[in-house]
């Protein structure tokens, strides 16, 4: 009985671990590849399946579609969530099938691709490819995609309007860190020819404070051509002390309940051996007088001495 409470234990120590500490960027997408290839319970091939994220990620979508290269590459898929992706796509290295993650970030945009002296207009989407040999398979490196010829086009549908007439732009992340700009095409449209994460941003009307020495790297697009040590580093703190002290009284509840149950096992364990001990002894033999039976000595143990030896 004994066993689940430790069970118990490690796993909200596991869990505590994972909320208290902040993800980069990469780590994120390799946690997100995880929850989209669980959405596969019966997949088929050219279906968009929706992952589901832990309640600590909550306002993060997901979802996973799987396809033959060479289908890919021939026709493309006219559209996948926000993403139109034209015929010539290709990967490296070649698999049979492949998966393509697509992330919506929400609201955690700004804390995973921070951008200082400039404000997200539209959330970060991000369409990354695995390949789709194992679909339990977890930690995968992505594939190189490219388009060959058209670009992959991206068409935000939750976009906010800009302050002014400042001209909104495309942000486009990196799998290495790196962070590019281009032009906004159609009022809300971005194109690329590579996978990654992009979004619509526009310069921020007031200039934001001085990044720390010491700010941006790790796997995350901190890492590249902009400093993110400022608000990633306060966003830290928030979440850190809450779930700190939270996964703290947590765990003196469970540790508690564990000592308590113990000490209950010992002390049944210790009657029960008293009881073993009471019923332990020399049985008696029986004997029939009239209708009764009762136990009987046939000697005694001590034989009695006289008090006087005096024999007269």
């Amino acid at each position: 009985m004994l066993l689940p409470f430790l069970c118990l234990i490690l796993c909200f120590q596991g869990a505590i671990s994972q909320t208290s500490r902040e993800l980069s960027a990469r780590e994120l997408d390799s946690l997100l590849q995880d929850y989209a290839f669980r959405a596969f319970v019966r997949p088929r091939t050219g279906v968009v399946y929706d992952g589901q994220v832990p309640a600590n990620l909550t306002g993060i979508g997901v979802a996973a579609l799987r396809l033959r290269s060479g289908s890919l590459r021939r026709r493309g898929v006219p559209s996948y969530k926000e993403f139109h992706i034209p015929a010539g796509v290709v990967e490296q290295p070649y698999v049979e099938r492949l998966v393509l993650v697509y992330h919506n970030l929400g609201n955690w945009s700004s804390l995973y691709y921070p951008l200082p002296g400039y404000t997200f207009l539209a959330p970060v989407l991000g369409l990354l490819a695995y390949d789709a040999t194992d679909l339990f398979a977890t930690k995968l490196s992505e594939l190189d995609v490219r388009a060959a010829g058209d670009p992959i086009s991206i068409t935000f549908r939750e976009l906010q309007r800009p302050p002014g007439r400042i001209s909104p732009m495309c942000a486009y992340f990196g799998l290495d860190g790196s962070v590019g700009f281009d032009n906004v095409v159609n009022g809300n449209t971005c194109l690329t020819t590579n996978q990654g994460h992009f979004s619509i941003v526009v310069e921020s009307l007031v200039a934001p404070a001085p990044a720390p020495s010491g700010g941006g790297g790790g796997g995350g697009p901190g890492g590249g051509t902009t400093s993110t040590g400022g608000g990633k580093g306060s966003n830290k703190r928030v979440w850190i002390i809450p779930s700190s002290v939270i996964g703290g009284a947590a765990l003196l509840v469970i540790l508690a309940v564990v000592f308590a149950y113990v000490k209950k096992c010992r002390h049944r364990k210790k009657i029960r051996r008293m009881e073993n001990a009471s019923e332990l002894g020399v049985p008696l033999p029986m004997t029939t007088v009239g209708q009764t039976k009762a136990p009987v000595a046939l000697e005694t143990r001590t034989r009695p001495l006289l008090e006087n030896e005096f024999v007269p």
